[in-house]
């Protein structure tokens, strides 16, 4: 079954525990610990050995999304102190300048595409030149980064086809002409189905869309339905709107 789960930066800015404690009694098997702010970072990866995670057949780790050049090398040094959990770290791609240190994580090195407001890693193009400098990064699919640069979902067909060996995780969520992680529409719904067919039904999802805990449930439905994820055996099923 396809793991499908949140992202703890969605559902409770910088606090993990608190997101962690929202997803407690939801239907998630996956989770990403967001630590998307560099004063974020330390105190999740410090948090790692106290916190229960064993409900979750996937997690993974967001790397900070932008923090000061001279801060890399210990950004750095702090996720790969970590790599002994095995876990995708998630990274956005312009943040990438110490190219011998990064490759050291191997396929755990996990390259976001971007928005545009990004300079790299919004197209196939450039996501060909980053996977030239990591070629053993693996790839987390942002579907709606991927529908805000390229509404005719041709760019995320392409990304599916060239980098699906790649891919290890999708991040989901309806990305809006300011950069922000909305519910679902209507019509991005029908967009996202558009590429659903080529995304391998193992793959792990997270969703970014900002919620309250009160929409978690009705939020899956509706990605499920955009990308034709079936429901477990007795699950319930809302209706979307």
């Amino acid at each position: 079954m396809q793991p499908i789960g949140y992202s703890t930066g969605a559902l409770a800015l910088s606090d993990f525990r608190m997101a962690l404690e929202i997803l407690r009694e939801q239907p998630v098997e996956a989770v990403e610990l967001s630590a998307i702010r560099e004063n974020e970072l330390i105190p999740l990866l410090r948090s790692l050995g106290d916190l229960d995670l064993s409900r979750f057949t996937y997690v993974s780790l967001h790397a900070p999304s932008t923090f000061l050049p001279q801060s890399e090398g210990r950004i750095f040094q702090d996720l790969y102190d970590s790599r002994h959990h095995g876990w995708p770290i998630i990274v956005h791609p312009d943040t990438l300048k110490r190219d011998p240190d990064w490759r050291l994580l191997g396929s755990q090195l996990c390259i976001e595409n971007m928005d545009k407001r990004k300079p790299v890693g919004r197209t196939v193009q450039e996501l060909d030149l980053l996977f030239e400098r990591f070629p053993n990064a693996s790839f987390c699919f942002d579907i709606g980064h991927a529908r805000q640069v390229d509404t005719s979902m041709i760019e995320a067909y392409k990304m599916l086809k060239k980098f699906g060996p790649r891919l290890r995780q999708i991040h989901v969520s309806e990305v809006n002409s300011r950069n922000k992680h909305d519910r679902l529409s209507f019509v991005s719904i029908l967009d996202f189905q558009e590429v659903a067919h080529m995304l391998p039904p193992e793959t792990p999802i997270i969703i970014e869309s900002i919620v309250s805990g009160d929409q978690i449930g009705a939020e899956i439905d509706r990605v499920r339905k955009a990308l034709a994820v079936t429901s477990k055996p007795g699950d319930m099923s809302s209706v979307v709107g």
